[in-house]
């Protein structure tokens, strides 16, 4: 079973940089897909960023290409997520998920597992 803790939300100012952390606990690095998403009042879940731990691979929303990055920290079984150049349109509440068999790293529906995500205020 499958665990997700999301760390580090909070505000920051336009061009200012927040660090998201997703503790996992019971996850496969070599098995499962591991994504980033946030999403807005009113607005759909969106996907921001995706890694595959056991390939490297990495994919990003065409939104935060460039600003953000994701990567994972092997040693505590932890995916973060730095955010650069924060713009007001990057509020809301972003949440890690986790699965296997992902085909699109990028689509909320392909992930079972979630988070309970942690809230981002860009001013």
């Amino acid at each position: 079973h499958v665990q997700l803790v999301e760390s580090g939300g909070g505000s920051a100012q336009a061009g200012g940089s927040l660090r998201l952390s997703c503790t996992a606990s019971g996850f496969t690095p070599e098995r499962d897909d591991v994504g980033w998403f946030r999403q807005a009042p009113g607005k759909e879940r969106e996907g921001v960023a995706a890694i595959s731990p056991g390939s490297g691979r990495r994919w990003y929303g065409d939104s935060v290409r460039g600003r953000f990055t994701i990567a994972r920290d092997a040693a505590q079984d932890t995916i973060t997520l730095q955010m650069n150049d924060l713009k007001p349109e990057d509020g809301g509440v972003y949440y890690c998920a986790a699965d296997s068999g992902v085909v699109d790293p990028l689509t909320a529906f392909e992930y079972h597992n979630w988070g309970q995500g942690t809230q981002v205020t860009v001013s």
